[in-house]
């Protein structure tokens, strides 16, 4: 048996610790710890309790301690887009603001008074989305100056919880990228575009590859955890980490990253910064191995989340599939539309599309969920097409892995709206590729072929309709 390597995954909605060893060939997984997470809108912001997050980091180190299971090596991914900022004595400068805050409201006319929005997408290849870390921080800039005036360094959100283990302030690639803010062939940050926008050029940390060895823990944490492990930095973005554990099972195939967020791509050599991927709204993201996640941000699982905990949160999601697969409502809704990020109702947004487009209300949470499902499989169905008309390869098939991977009705109308071969799993994607990433490093798995094959061997991939 080999050593145990402890995966923290932190999501918007929960976090787990995942303990992860090799045993007889197979990669075998314990989850010792898990956590709530969410979005406070208590202080007329919307903004993460990232030191209520930490507290439940310790205490899943803790857990580990209890059970006997010492972590050889811990890396920590989170999503991506949100930062903290730390003056000349790593104090915290205001809120960890969220990316659904409405703070970024307008802040891409600002960014283009430096720099029009064909020359930033030419420069970063990075898809517009209004939360994007360039348009957080010229909120910070526009309405409080002074705190970017006082600031010293600003580290993504895996980074910062690595600062704190460690006290080493590194900047991970993958999730340095989704910012966009990096330059994608020099892979470093884009420091004649962060010049031009008035952003602080000392804040920006150095940018570290996927599986980069950080530090040990800090005595402090030492003490209050009782042992010390190394801290890798991961493939720290989520979906970055996911699309490792994708498994290879075609040649050609796209990967689903499904969860809050569905996102949909295939791996690139290098990022397309051409108008067409500009204009299908792709995004250029970082990936193991410099590789580029060449994808989509479809909004998602959100959307059926959102209508749960609104109207039915004691009904399961397994329930919620089965039914909406019984009933007959055909109508559906642009899953991509503004529309949908962060409105009051998600139920009553949904009511309201299907209203306005002339076709059928849904009347309960089973409908909702129908409409949304298929919602979801056009769009997979749309996108599809436009990376192959983009890349110029036709791809066999498609590989749903991660939570959503697990929504047996999606994944049939998937199949059934793509016309391709559809496979499900690894369901604990983004956990398996953080683990295999500190296992690389670590001389445990050779390389990421290697990683791959393992994976494949040790989890269930399902073939849709066999």
């Amino acid at each position: 048996m080999s050593d145990y390597y402890l995966g923290i995954d932190i999501g918007a909605s929960s976090g787990r610790h995942i303990l992860s060893w090799i045993e007889e060939g197979k990669l075998k997984m314990l989850e010792v710890y898990r956590f709530k997470n969410f979005m406070d809108e208590s202080l007329n912001e919307a903004t993460w309790d990232v030191d209520r997050l930490f507290k439940e980091i310790i205490e899943g180190l803790k857990k580990c301690k209890e059970i006997g299971k010492i972590p050889k090596c811990v890396g920590i991914d989170t999503w991506g887009v949100d930062f903290v900022l730390l003056d000349v004595n790593d104090k915290r400068i205001g809120n960890a603001v969220c990316y659904r805050d409405k703070r970024t409201n307008g802040m891409d006319k600002e960014v283009y008074k430096f720099i029009s929005e064909d020359d930033l997408y030419k420069r970063t290849g990075i898809q517009k989305q209004l939360f994007n870390t360039i348009y957080q921080l010229m909120a910070i800039k526009v309405r409080k100056p002074e705190d970017l005036k006082k600031a010293d360094s600003m580290l993504m959100m895996p980074d910062y919880f690595n600062f704190l283990l460690s006290g080493v302030k590194k900047q991970e690639y993958t999730n340095a990228t989704t910012g966009q803010l990096v330059n994608p062939d020099t892979k470093d940050w884009d420091y004649e575009l962060i010049n031009l926008l008035g952003y602080p050029e000392k804040i920006f940390k150095e940018i570290v590859p996927p599986g980069t060895f950080i530090g040990n823990f800090k005595e402090e944490i030492i003490k209050e955890v009782g042992f010390s492990s190394k801290v890798i930095s991961v493939a720290s973005h989520d979906t970055a980490s996911a699309v490792v554990s994708v498994p290879s099972i075609t040649k050609n195939h796209v990967y689903i990253s499904s969860g809050t967020w569905s996102l949909m791509g295939t791996v690139l050599d290098k990022a397309d910064c051409s108008h067409k991927a500009k204009k299908g709204n792709f995004t250029n993201e970082g990936g193991f191995n410099y590789k580029f996640r060449f994808l989509k941000n479809i909004m998602g699982l959100w959307m059926i989340q959102s209508v749960r905990n609104e109207i039915a949160p004691n009904l399961s999601f397994d329930e919620i599939c089965k039914k909406a697969a019984e009933c007959d409502i055909d109508s559906i809704v642009d899953a991509n539309d503004q529309r949908f990020l962060a409105p009051k109702s998600m139920a009553l947004e949904v009511t309201d599309a299907c209203k306005e487009s002339g076709q059928r209300e849904p009347k309960d949470i089973y409908e909702l969920a129908r409409v949304i499902y298929r919602s979801l499989a056009k769009c997979y169905a749309d996108t599809i097409k436009e990376i192959e008309e983009i890349t110029g390869v036709k791809y066999d098939a498609i590989n749903i892995v991660g939570g959503g991977s697990n929504a047996d009705f999606l994944n049939k109308l998937t199949k059934e709206e793509t016309g391709k071969d559809v496979y499900a799993g690894p369901t604990e994607a983004t956990a398996i590729g953080n683990i295999v990433v500190s296992m690389i490093s670590e001389g445990e798995i050779k390389n990421l072929e290697e990683a791959k094959k393992l994976i494949f061997d040790s989890f269930e991939i399902k073939k849709i309709g066999e």
